[in-house]
């Protein structure tokens, strides 16, 4: 089983490692992989040239990196992550996943395990929820480390932020901002606009932490600035649900997600939800 809409890997200084790119292909799941031109041949000599898509400059010159450092440090993933989504859409597709280049695979997390996915079948079960509801803008599975699996979960939760491995609706009227933060500003930008967001807890990603993957925003901003930079922005993007905190030995920021529990899913005229298990074994709760 596939997902039905496409699959785009943003990915930066990690032809070696392109640990997204191999958990994909052992699944079997088609995608593409967004790369600067100067690294094409990298991930030309490792990756199926036909999966691999040019990031068009205009979109890193035209970004909205939401400082005026300009071009004097890397504007980040997001410039990327808007490309894939304009490529989406021209390709026809109503959603799109947009995924960091630092998963290590999938799991379902059933009755206190976390099991390997075999396939597809995750992202199309999170797909199929999304389309029964009118007013979600973006979902995602919540990170494995996040789930301790001998303790009560949901199967998913309400207006939190996406992370990393992340289904978007393609007609909302948003786009990536902010050379930091961008999928937290997203999904503030979103909840504001009383969208709904879905954390996914039935499956999960197996993200490598930040700081521990050489390349990327690692290389560009953390290894050189820490995390103060970055949490110094989130303020200043979403000051009326942001603080800046000292956690963990660093810098940072702490979003209060509590006013959007007032976002409620609303399903679509011609769907109907029973109670009890579903088609894919999962049980629904109140």
């Amino acid at each position: 089983m596939n997902p039905q809409f496409p699959i785009y890997i943003v990915s930066k200084g990690r032809a070696e490692t392109r640990y997204t790119s191999k958990a994909l292909e052992r699944l079997r799941v088609p995608y593409h992989i967004v790369v600067e031109a100067k690294e094409f041949d990298a991930y030309a000599a490792v990756i199926n040239p036909t999966k691999i898509l040019i990031l068009d400059k205009k979109y890193q010159d035209e970004y909205d990196t939401f400082d005026d450092l300009g071009t004097t440090k890397s504007k980040g993933p997001g410039a990327a992550r808007n490309f894939a989504w304009d490529h989406a859409i021209k390709s026809g597709a109503k959603w799109h996943w947009v995924m960091d280049d630092n998963i290590r695979g999938w799991y379902r997390l059933n009755n206190n395990l976390k099991i390997n996915c075999g396939d597809g079948t995750p992202f199309k079960v999170m797909e199929d929820f999304c389309l029964r509801y009118r007013n979600i803008a973006m979902a995602g599975p919540n990170y494995d480390y996040f789930a301790v699996r001998k303790r009560p979960l949901k199967p998913f939760t309400l207006n939190t932020r996406i992370y990393s491995c992340n289904l978007i609706r393609n007609d909302v009227p948003f786009r990536w901002r902010g050379r930091y933060n961008e999928d937290t500003d997203l999904s503030l930008r979103m909840l504001k606009a009383q969208w709904c967001t879905v954390q996914f807890y039935v499956f999960l990603q197996r993200k490598i932490p930040t700081q521990l993957v050489k390349g990327g925003n690692t290389a560009d901003f953390y290894e050189k600035e820490g995390t103060l930079a970055k949490s110094k922005m989130q303020v200043a993007m979403h000051p009326d649900v942001s603080e800046l905190v000292w956690r963990f030995g660093r810098a940072h920021h702490l979003v209060h997600y509590q006013q959007f529990k007032k976002n409620k899913l609303i399903l679509k005229d011609n769907v109907s939800v029973p109670r009890g298990v579903n088609d894919y074994g999962l049980t629904l709760k109140e």
